[in-house]
């Protein structure tokens, strides 16, 4: 074990991955060692690792100045605080007397509380089943086209995350909270000679995809039976699966829905704001009005209060009443990136089937609502 440490870093060096690594740490932790973060200073460089037990983000930083190797663990979120608050072009000194770390910069010096990094625990490693490498913002595009769909504490635990599927042409992610359900696909020739299918919780596709940039940069994705690793250029992302059986998703998306409604994306999502306004605050309801080249929105509310409102759409078909969550079709809105909007609806009790009139890459499936 060694007790002593001592090293010089830029500001900036070390403050990126700890910001980064500080997302990970939560802030009320049962083990206060899961409050630290685990610096490890070896020849010329200086590895951070922060974990919360179902995530872990590993971040590497060289070339740095030292002078004694050592590991030890200090309090995240106060050493990114310190690194932030410090002027921008010092750089700091980072040395361990006995169990207390002692950073200088300038005329600044800091003492921070330690905990040795034998308390540190290791995400186990496991072997791989299956590696591939697609590009970041190939990744980010389907994580932001699917995550806000994801449960936020659904007893169906397998719902509280995404689904990330593998087969031999494409990679797909997929998320739904039992009310509507977002798709997105890359295709990519991956070599996967079976489809497989990973669950990775909510924390981890939000922390995950902070790590991602709008790059061509591959991001490395690496499936095992309890854990995804991913690495991103100086970063190595370990998150836990969860574990149970994601719903067969062909079977939700509506098939045969004979009304087609086309409709500018911006005007649509504005109009469902304004109406939503109104609409009753727990259940969020709005009944759209279809008629042939009209789309009405209603809204109201238990105080009497009411909203009308209405936009021009590209329809040629029979009339249709039908009620939503108003909040789930503003999410889809935002989603979607292309100025159309096809909906295909079949009745009042069937699914809208909502997708970019010219990029089939996603899709999204929101349930009716009884108003």
């Amino acid at each position: 074990m060694l007790s002593a440490m001592k090293l010089t870093i830029s500001r900036e060096s070390l403050l990126i991955p700890l910001q980064s690594i500080a997302g990970v740490v939560e802030r009320k932790q049962t083990m206060p060692v899961l409050s630290n973060v685990l610096l490890v200073a070896e020849e010329n460089s200086l590895t951070l690792t922060g974990t919360n037990m179902e995530v872990e983000l590993v971040g590497r930083v060289s070339p740095v100045h030292v002078d004694q190797p050592g590991r030890i663990t200090v309090p995240a979120r106060k050493l990114s605080d310190i690194c932030r608050a410090l002027g921008e072009e010092s750089p700091i000194e980072l040395g361990l007397e006995g169990d207390r770390l002692h950073l200088r910069c300038g005329a600044s010096h800091f003492t921070l509380s330690t905990l040795p990094a034998e308390h540190f625990p290791n995400v186990e490693d496991e072997a791989e089943s299956f590696r591939l490498e697609l590009p970041q913002k190939e990744l980010s595009r389907m994580f932001d086209a699917t995550a806000f769909a994801m449960a936020q504490q659904d007893v169906r635990y397998y719902l509280n995350g995404l689904l990330l599927e593998v087969d031999k042409d494409h990679v797909r992610t997929v998320a739904t909270d039992g009310h509507r359900l977002a798709m997105a696909h890359f295709d990519l020739p991956t070599g996967c000679p079976e489809p497989r299918q990973v669950i990775v919780p909510r924390k981890g596709v939000l922390e995950l995809s902070r790590l991602l940039d709008d790059v061509d940069t591959p991001v490395t994705l690496v499936i095992g039976d309890n854990h995804l690793r991913a690495t991103v250029g100086a970063y190595t992302f370990t998150s836990k699966l969860i574990e149970g059986k994601f719903p067969d998703y062909n079977r939700v998306i509506p098939r045969g829905g004979d009304k087609v409604v086309l409709a500018d994306r911006a005007t649509l999502k504005n109009t469902l704001q304004r109406a939503g306004i109104l609409s009753h605050e727990n259940i969020r309801g709005v009944r759209l009005n279809l008629a042939p080249n009209e789309l009405q929105v209603f809204a109201n509310n238990p105080d009497q209060e009411q909203a009308e409102d209405a936009l021009p759409v590209e329809y040629q078909g029979e009339s249709l009443q039908i009620g939503f969550n108003v909040g789930y079709l503003v999410d889809v809105m935002n989603a979607l990136e292309e100025d159309q909007v096809k909906i295909t609806l079949a009745n009042p009790n069937s699914s809208a089937l909502i997708e970019a009139q010219n990029d089939n890459r996603c899709l999204y499936v929101v349930m009716p609502m009884r108003l």
